[in-house]
């Protein structure tokens, strides 16, 4: 289990490797529902919900599941859904205990909706989003919100990161929410930061510049938040960045990570970006912080003063890099743009033997690495010192887990170019990853890879959930896949196929995430949410 749950909650669900279900002693969490109060459902980024009793690959049909509720939104949504069962809203026209949804969009805009009805609870607007910033186009017309937000379910509180136009330029502000009341329980903390470089001059961070789109973490007290560049523009001036605040009082770390401190290059070209697609920030169980960078000045990588193209572990303060792990490649892989950091890091929940602590990340290039959490494997330019490499298609993505019901072992779900790929955890006699089946193609067409998520009743009833990019018509997909439903377990049966949203931003990835809980599936797109679960004679038994 992660050791970070917080506040006055209690886990009450022994499951192994379950998502974080609570009952709060202040009572806004409903006992025996499932609360989603971050990007993929943990900090591990598993994207498994193991508490799912309603849906199961009986009744997730077209005959018996389908759209429930569509709501309008203001703007384009690029954030994951998150879901707490029994809020108490204490404002607006429908104060009282209801089971909520929140949706951030690229509007600056964030909604609390009534899971049943649909119905708009509370938005709250928080300031003019940035204009196509640097006149970048893989993303929407305005950035806002364009990350996950998340949730304390101890203290009631939603932290969420504002871009806004403001007369100064562009800033970032990280915002902490009542649940109730969508407004803030203190002061916004202006984004700032600064980081010596290795000739003593100063670094500052410039919102202009920096594209804050990894989900937020919140782990050991503190809430963190990994920044990139929009487009690889302003690449004399975008740096990656870690930056870290204390939960509650929003005070900013005095220590930040800034991935390339080198002052001067040949090409004046930086970067060392966090973005992974919008993939979260991950910790291990010591709270380490885990995520991957992308591209830089090629023949600049030093793995101290620039770390380009790697898997990087910092300690929760921000002061040390423990370890990483760099393809060997990395010199081609900056010289084309193929950034492994277009993909996030998944670390395992503890496996059996000797080897317990696993992560595995893929990239553009479609390798995904399977690496040992304890010992990543640095840098050698003539060989990746990892557990194992696999073929998975380009990702513009990130994994998922769970467990499967017949062995017990672990699956791995890849999610690179158009298909899902089921890899089984293999721990002895050796560790490594065994293809076992793969899913039909689910179209789109932006860039290869999609997201994942797994629902299942302990171990039993798993059920894959992917949403494609959009189509020709700009219209996205919902699938959800049986993984031990095919035939000759070596293609996934698909339960359900449904439009689930559009997406007329052809020229930005919509790298979005389908959210299971309590028996509902929710999809946030183009200005709209649409909620999917159990419909009829079905639904009414429940």
């Amino acid at each position: 289990m992660p050791r970070n749950h917080q506040g006055s909650c209690r886990i009450v669900s022994a499951a192994v490797f379950s998502i974080l279900v609570f009952v709060c002693l202040n009572g806004s969490l409903a006992a025996g529902q499932t609360a989603v109060t971050t990007y993929h459902y943990d900090n591990y980024r598993t994207g498994w919900n193991q508490n799912e009793s309603v849906l199961t690959p009986a009744n997730v049909t077209k005959a018996t599941f389908g759209l429930q509720k569509s709501v309008v939104l203001d703007d384009q949504v690029d954030a994951q859904p998150l879901v707490v069962p029994g809020v108490v809203i204490t404002a607006g026209s429908y104060q009282g205990t209801h089971d909520v949804v929140y949706v951030a969009t690229e509007g600056n805009t964030v909604y609390a909706i009534d899971v049943h009805t649909g119905t708009v609870l509370l938005s709250s607007n928080f300031g003019s989003a940035v204009s196509r910033p640097l006149g970048c186009g893989n993303n929407g017309p305005r950035v806002g919100i364009n990350s996950t937000p998340v949730i304390d379910p101890g203290s009631n509180t939603l932290y969420v990161m504002i871009y806004t136009q403001d007369k100064a330029g562009p800033t970032y502000r990280l915002h902490a929410l009542d649940l109730g009341s969508l407004t803030d329980k203190v002061t916004p903390q202006v984004v700032t930061a600064s980081h010596t470089m290795t000739d003593g001059s100063t670094f500052t961070f410039n919102g202009k510049y920096q594209r804050q789109r990894p989900a937020l973490l919140l782990a050991n007290g503190s809430i963190y938040a990994g920044f990139g560049s929009f487009c690889d523009l302003g690449a004399n001036l975008s740096r990656g960045w870690l930056l870290g605040w204390t939960a509650g009082t929003l005070a900013p770390f005095p220590s930040n990570e800034l991935l390339d401190q080198q002052p001067t290059n040949r090409d004046g070209f930086f970067l060392s970006s966090i973005w992974m697609s919008g993939y979260g920030l991950a910790t291990d169980d010591a709270g380490n912080i885990l995520f991957v960078t992308g591209n830089s000045d090629s023949n600049t990588y030093d793995g101290i003063t620039n770390i380009q193209e790697s898997v990087v572990k910092m300690s929760p303060t921000l002061t040390t890099v423990i370890d990483l792990f760099t393809p060997s490649d990395q010199v081609s892989l900056d010289q084309s743009d193929a950034d492994f950091g277009s993909g996030g890091v998944l670390v395992l929940p503890d496996q059996p033997g000797n080897t317990p602590h696993l992560a595995v990340a893929a990239g553009k290039v479609g390798t995904m690495f399977l690496m040992n959490e304890d010992s990543l494997g640095g840098y050698s330019p003539n060989a990746n010192n990892v557990l194992g490499s696999y073929s998975t298609g380009g990702c513009w993505c990130g994994e998922s887990y769970y467990v499967d019901p017949v062995d017990g072992l672990g699956r791995v779900v890849s999610s690179g170019g158009f298909s899902a790929g089921i890899w089984r955890v293999q721990t002895s006699p050796k560790v490594g990853l065994t293809l076992v089946a793969n899913s039909s193609s689910i179209g789109g067409q932006q860039d290869p890879g999609f997201f994942t998520t797994i629902s299942s009743n302990g171990t039993a009833n798993p059920i894959i959930w992917a949403l494609s990019r959009p189509d020709g018509n700009a219209t996205l997909s919902l699938f959800a896949f049986n993984p031990d439903g095919g035939k000759k377990k070596t293609t996934v049966k698909v339960l359900f196929r449904h439009r689930a949203g559009a997406w007329p931003n052809i020229g930005g990835n919509a790298n979005l995430v389908p959210v299971v809980a309590n028996g509902q599936v929710f999809i946030a797109s183009n200005k709209q949410l649409q909620i999917f679960g159990l419909t009829g004679a079905k639904a009414s038994k429940k």
